[in-house]
């Protein structure tokens, strides 16, 4: 929590957020805005696994939904997310000011994760660019 304050965006799984604010309830949008935000911060993610992420802005929050897929390994799922996120984020600075856009870039997200936890291994199941954006049209049509 020392460079807490320093971040710009902060992504966390919603065991953290029982871990940091000491047993709250991680569900509950009050407690992530009253005890983890901070003024600074442009955005903060809290990861759900299968069950998507909700995010956090100083205009807006919401919740994006997963995917659903068949989990043989949830190793580097995290790191699958992120990744799809600093992409997104890397193509448009300013991501955290359009709520659209930042949902679009938050579905990405969640379908890298997806996909990696669908095989065995963190740096083997990393999705490509274009298997993520098959998968995406693959959920839209469902």
């Amino acid at each position: 929590m020392s460079i807490w304050d320093e971040a710009d965006v902060i992504k966390i799984s919603e065991d953290e957020i029982e871990f940091l604010t000491g047993g709250d309830d991680p569900y509950d949008d009050k407690v992530v805005l009253t005890k983890l935000f901070h003024p600074n911060l442009k955005l903060l993610i809290v990861t759900e696994g299968p069950n998507g992420c909700r995010y956090y802005t100083k205009d807006f929050h919401g919740k994006v939904g997963g995917v659903k897929v068949k989990c043989v390994d949830t190793t580097g799922a995290g790191d699958a997310f992120v990744g799809g996120l600093l992409l997104n984020l890397a193509s448009n600075t300013q991501l955290f000011k359009d709520e659209k856009k930042l949902r679009d870039a938050l579905r990405f997200a969640n379908v890298c994760g997806a996909i990696t936890v669908t095989e065995r291994g963190a740096i083997p199941s990393l999705p490509s660019k274009e298997a993520v954006h098959k998968k995406l049209e693959e959920s839209e049509s469902k």
